[in-house]
């Protein structure tokens, strides 16, 4: 088996947020919570890390914000950057340094690496046709490109992708493009801009990532031999754009880099702003190992081009690990910043102040980490008052109340063990093991279930051996029962530290727990007898239905206004002469009678007073009425429809609905009380 390669040292980095926007629950399963959990546990184990985070702060997307609200890129990034820094704090993401891409350190980086692969040769100069705002005099980015979709007909896709079906698009596709400054149709000119022949790096990357990284996520692997196998081409390292790092050579004036280029190398801008005398050693040094923690829309650039810009520049490490996870969704649809359609971290702290370990626990329990996953605010509920309330702070309340009842708060010393109290402390050894294999190998929802088992064990083990009944009986085997029951609790307070931070620190204040280190987990002598425990304080509360129904409420309300805000009404159908309308005899009925039709779930029979003799009616519209709200309404109906027979019923006409914007058949009727069997027209 071949060995294992020893490092002295780990750099850990996390894709950078962009600061158009705060953080949401998709950002923080996908990269920072599961990084912030690796980086603790190397920590508890003593060794050397760093984890390196800031705010990507260039690109096209800032500058449309900017220019829509009437300020400077500026001054969106610095709002941004400090909601971002600020909640990324107070849910406990332990940066060793959070800086951004708009910092003079990181500007002079950028422009020293480019300048590097400039005059190595690395880079081709090539001419390309690119739309321009004659008007405007400037040059069009994707996003500044409106037309319609060549693929689903949406009138108002972007350069780079069409937000109605998810296509990516170039801007040269899109029927009818329009500049999104002026509105014109712009103009296709050249212009020169500089690309990294990815294609060169092609065999090295290959041979990197196909023969010596099998060990990555499938996830991760797969992506990266899709890539490679479908062939790299050239890609442009600059754009033509006022925001951003300035390309530092002559005959680039009016360019900026790329922000793809640009961003990662934040993480080196970022580790010297941090470490400025001893960088090098956490980029360069051979016993360096380098993880990448990213979400799966960024695995080709992490992956392919940053290690490509680095094989370029020659004197850097490759990353040794990027263990991507795919994307959380949000009640079953996909979290989308544009549409407000999401959970965002600052106002998630606001609206449930003390909770951010339930936070971090439920985006764990279900990380997308090799398939797309579901936040749901019921799951959430459930997670907190199942999981966390009843097995891990009930175990430890029960803990801590009966060394208060008993013992006066004092631990007590242990006596001879049973073969029961072997046997489990036999079984909750076992689970460091489990954990660090878990954790080693970027498995943060099994390690997190693996800490749980733990809590599970030691509820077992009051219910089984009850000491609150031997209490009376034999109190040598009720101090034996109690010393086992807090060692642990202290066990539960070094296996939760990497996942719950705000909760192991308070379940070791009760202990007067002071040290934490991972080699300790599995003991049973953490704790020493004749030490006193705390008055017991509650680490979980449960989250009542009223509390749920708020944040499910919210969401409802902006499904309905993104409903509203993208309803397009239906072309007009083609002309038909008034003649033709007039052979229609529509009507107004009352519903005397409606109920469903047998073995049709979306059929309504309705019996309808016409004026007449009466007559039945069926509608498909069981889907958004319940039929005995309809009876007692006033409906329009067409009345001289040839009868048809649906589901064994005789259809005696059509009501008339319409169809709103989020699809649902509202029934017409007339405003006020009309006479059965009037003509409408």
């Amino acid at each position: 088996m071949e060995e294992k390669k020893k490092y002295s040292r780990t750099l850990v980095t996390t894709a950078l947020p962009y600061a158009n926007g705060p953080v949401h629950i998709g950002h923080l399963a996908g990269v920072y919570v599961p990084a912030d959990i690796y980086v603790r546990y190397l920590r508890l184990k003593g060794e050397d890390v760093l984890m390196i985070g800031g705010s990507d702060e260039h690109g096209v997307p800032i500058t449309i914000k900017a220019q829509k609200e009437g300020v400077t890129p500026q001054d969106i990034v610095d709002r941004y950057h400090k909601i971002i820094k600020d909640s990324m704090a107070g849910l406990g993401i332990s940066f060793d340094v959070y800086s951004r891409t708009t910092s003079e350190m990181h500007r002079r980086t950028a422009s020293d690496f480019f300048k590097t692969l400039y005059d190595k040769g690395e880079f081709v100069e090539k001419m390309s046709k690119q739309f321009y705002d004659e008007e405007a005099d400037q040059w069009l980015a994707d996003r500044y490109i409106t037309g319609t979709c060549p693929h689903c007909g949406n009138e108002h896709a972007y350069g780079d992708q069409c937000e109605a079906c998810g296509t990516s698009l170039n801007a040269t596709d899109l029927i009818n493009p329009r500049s999104a400054i002026t509105g014109n149709v712009p103009v296709l000119k050249e212009t020169k801009h500089w690309y990294m022949p990815l294609d060169k790096w092609e065999p090295r990357l290959r041979q990197w990532i196909l023969e010596e990284h099998k060990e990555w996520k499938t996830n991760v692997y797969g992506q990266c031999k899709s890539w490679l196998d479908a062939g790299l081409q050239p890609r442009a390292v600059t754009r033509d754009l006022n925001w951003g790092i300035p390309v530092p050579i002559e005959g680039a004036e009016g360019k900026v880099l790329y922000v793809w280029f640009d961003a990662p190398i934040g993480y080196i801008s970022n580790t010297k702003e941090l470490r400025p005398d001893d960088w090098e050693k956490y980029w360069k040094a051979p016993d360096t190992r380098i993880i990448h923690f990213i979400g799966k829309d960024n695995i080709v650039f992490h992956c392919l081009i940053f290690p490509a810009m680095l094989m370029a520049e020659g004197s850097y490490q490759l990353p040794e690990n990027v263990p991507a996870n795919e994307f959380l969704n949000l009640e079953g649809d996909k979290i989308s910043t544009s549409r407000n359609w999401a959970v965002w971290l600052n106002e998630y702290l606001e609206d449930f102040p003390g909770k951010q370990d339930v936070l971090r626990y439920v985006l764990t329990a279900n990380a997308p980490e090799t398939k797309d996953n579901d936040f749901t605010w019921k799951d959430f509920q459930d997670r907190n008052n199942n999981e966390l309330v009843a097995i891990l702070g009930n175990f430890v309340n029960r803990a801590i109340v009966l060394t208060n009842k008993y013992f006066d708060g004092v631990i007590p010393e242990a006596h001879e063990l049973t073969d029961y109290d072997r046997a489990t402390i036999e079984e909750f050894k076992g689970v460091k093991d489990a954990l660090s294999q878990a954790l080693d190998t970027f498995h943060f929802r099994a390690a997190l279930a693996e800490a749980m088992k733990l809590a599970r064990i030691g509820n077992k083990y009051l219910a089984d051996t009850e000491p609150w009944k031997l209490a009376k009986t034999d109190m040598p085997r009720v101090e034996t029962i109690m010393n086992l029951a807090l060692q642990i609790t202290a066990n539960l307070a070094i296996a939760f530290e990497p996942f719950l931070p705000f909760s192991a620190e308070k379940l070791r204040a009760m202990i007067n727990m002071d040290s934490v280190l991972w080699d300790k987990l599995g003991d049973i002598d953490i704790l020493k007898a004749g030490d006193r425990v705390e008055k017991p304080v509650l680490l979980f509360e449960k989250i009542d239905d009223e509390t749920i129904k708020v944040q499910t409420d919210r969401l409802e309300r902006i499904k309905q206004e993104n409903i509203l805000k993208n309803f397009q009404p239906k072309a007009v159908a083609p002309t038909v002469s008034f003649d033709d309308f007039q052979k229609l005899d529509i009507r107004v009925g009352k519903v005397l009678n409606c109920e469903k039709v047998k073995k049709a779930d979306k059929l309504l029979k309705f019996t309808i007073d016409d004026g007449m003799k009466g007559r039945t009616i069926v509608s498909g519209i069981a889907k958004f009425y319940q039929p005995e709200d309809l009876i007692g309404k006033e409906v329009c109906f067409i009345a001289n429809f040839a009868p048809r027979t649906l589901k064994g019923v005789e259809s005696q006409g059509m009501i008339l609905s319409a169809e709103d914007a989020d699809g649902r058949l509202v029934v017409i009727g007339p405003h006020g009380e009309v006479r059965p069997g009037v003509q409408v027209g």
